[in-house]
C-alpha cells in the first residue's frame, strides 16, 4: 500500500466523493442500516477484488457495518480512484491495495495482499482472486464467493464443468436486478462516458461500431444511437444479430464494419476480436475502445507489431502509424473504457448490484454448507426483494395478483 495516510486532502475529497455516492444508493443504505442492527457478517473475512470507486467505497462500509473484516484490491490496473483509496484507508480503517496506473507486478502483488488475511469469502470482478487462490497454496479455502462480471462468470462456470472449482461462488452478475440493468444502463452510459472524456470527440453522425449484442452491447448501442451515431453491430451470435437487426441498428460482418467505422467498441469478453485484418482495413483516424473485462479484446501486441511508430496522443490515447500511413488510435490501453478514462457506472445503477453482492455474502455466510463446488445464481428472492426495494425508493409502486388471477394461473382446467 503506497498510500501516505497524512495526505489529508486527497483522502478528503475521497470522503465526499463517497458521500455522494451514498446518496444515490439508497436500497444499499437500507441494507447497511439493517446489517449495523444485526451484525450477519460478524467476524467474517472478506477479500474484495473490484474495481475502487465511490460505490464500491459504499459496498465496504455496508460490509464492515455487518461486521465483517474487509480488505480491498483494484481488478482492473486502471480503474483506481486515488481518493478513494486514501479516503478508505484513512477515513474508515478498510486495507486496501490499489493505485491507478499500477503495472502487472503491482496488480499481482497487491491481490496477494488482500489473501493474506485468509478470506472465508470472496468478492471478484473477473475472477481474479478465485484464480489466485486456485493456482497457488495459501494454507486456506474459502466457504464460498460471489462474482460480479460475465467474463468472471465464464470463467467459473468452465472451471466448474471440469471439475477443479474448490468452493461455491454465486454469479452476482446473472441476477436479473445487475445484468438487465448495470450491464445495460451503466455500461451504455459509461462507456460512452469514457470515450468522450478520453476524445473530446463528437459521436453524432459517427460510424459507430459494437462488437456484441449483448447486455453490455445493448446497452452501448442504445446509448450511442441516443447521441445521433450511426450504429452498427457485429455478432456471431444468429439470434442476437437478429435481434440487434429489430432494434434499428446495422447487423454486419466485422470484415465490412471495419471499413467503414469510426468508433468502435468491445463488448464481447473474448480474446482477439479486433486483429490484424481488421486494422489492416480500417480507415485513417479509427478509434478503438473496449468496455469488456480484460484487455485482450483488442489484439494490441499485433497491432504493435504493425505499427511503424506510436505516441500517446492525450492522457488516454495511444496513437498507431501503419506502414499504409494509416493512424489508428487505442484509449485506455485496451482497458475498460468506462473506468480508465471515466468514473464507471452511476451509482444509481451499482445501488442494484452491490446490494446483490451484499446479500450474497450474507447468504454464504449462513447457507454454506449447503452448497457444492459449483456456480450458483443469486436466490431470486433476494433478486426481487431488491427491485422492489428499487422501486419503493423510487416512490413506485406495484399491482399484487388476486387470489383469483393466482389460482387461474396455477391451473390448467380454467378457460377463457
Amino acid at each position: 500500500m503506497k498510500y501516505d495516510i497524512k495526505d489529508i486532502s486527497l483522502s478528503r475529497k475521497g470522503k465526499l466523493r463517497i458521500e455522494w455516492a451514498m446518496n444515490n444508493m439508497p436500497v444499499l443504505n437500507l441494507i447497511r442500516k439493517r446489517f449495523e442492527k444485526e451484525k450477519p457478517l460478524k467476524n467474517t473475512r472478506l477479500a474484495c477484488c473490484l474495481h475502487v470507486t465511490t460505490e464500491t467505497a459504499a459496498l465496504m462500509l455496508t460490509l464492515k457495518s455487518g461486521g465483517a473484516s474487509v480488505a480491498l484490491c483494484a481488478s482492473n490496473p486502471l480503474s483506481t480512484q486515488d481518493d478513494v483509496a486514501s479516503s478508505l484507508v484513512k477515513d474508515y480503517g478498510i486495507p486496501t491495495f490499489a493505485i491507478k496506473g499500477e503495472d502487472n507486478k503491482t496488480y499481482y502483488k497487491h491481490i496477494v495482499a488482500t489473501l493474506k488475511s485468509k478470506p472465508e469469502i470472496t468478492m471478484d470482478d473477473g475472477a481474479d482472486l478465485v484464480s489466485m487462490i486456485h493456482k497457488n497454496d495459501y494454507g486456506f479455502l474459502p466457504v464460498g464467493g460471489t462474482e460480479e462480471t460475465t467474463t468472471g462468470v465464464i470463467r467459473l462456470k468452465a472451471m466448474a464443468n471440469e471439475g477443479v472449482l474448490k468452493y461455491p461462488v454465486i454469479a452476482v452478475n446473472d441476477a436479473q436486478t445487475k445484468h438487465m440493468f448495470d450491464n445495460r444502463y451503466g455500461t451504455g452510459q459509461s462507456t460512452l462516458d469514457g470515450i468522450v472524456r478520453a476524445t473530446n470527440k463528437l459521436i453524432a453522425g459517427t460510424n459507430f461500431v459494437v462488437f456484441g449484442y449483448g447486455w453490455c452491447g445493448r446497452g452501448v448501442a442504445m446509448r450511442a444511437k441516443g447521441m445521433s451515431a450511426n450504429v452498427i453491430v457485429c455478432e456471431v451470435d444468429p439470434l442476437r444479430a437478429l435481434e440487434a437487426t429489430m432494434d434499428g441498428f446495422v447487423a454486419m460482418k466485422s470484415s465490412q464494419a471495419a471499413k467503414i467505422g469510426d468508433i468502435f467498441v468491445t463488448t464481447t469478453g473474448d480474446v482477439s476480436v479486433i486483429r490484424k485484418e481488421h486494422f489492416t482495413a480500417m480507415k485513417d483516424g479509427a478509434i478503438l475502445s473496449n468496455a469488456g473485462h480484460f484487455n485482450v479484446e483488442i489484439d494490441i501486441p499485433e497491432l504493435r507489431k504493425i505499427s511503424v511508430k506510436t505516441r500517446k496522443m492525450r492522457e488516454f490515447v495511444e496513437e498507431f502509424t501503419l506502414k499504409n500511413k494509416r493512424r489508428i488510435y487505442v484509449l485506455g490501453e485496451g482497458r475498460l473504457i468506462n473506468l480508465a478514462a471515466a468514473e464507471g457506472h452511476p451509482a444509481q445503477v451499482m445501488d442494484m448490484s452491490f446490494a446483490n453482492q451484499s446479500l450474497s455474502a450474507e447468504y454464504i455466510k449462513t447457507h454454506h454448507l449447503e452448497l457444492d463446488n459449483k456456480v450458483y445464481p443469486v436466490p431470486k428472492h433476494l433478486d426481487n426483494r431488491i427491485a422492489l426495494l428499487k422501486l419503493r425508493s423510487m416512490a413506485i409502486g406495484i399491482d399484487r395478483l388476486t387470489p383469483r388471477q393466482e389460482k387461474y394461473l396455477s391451473s390448467w382446467q380454467e378457460g377463457t
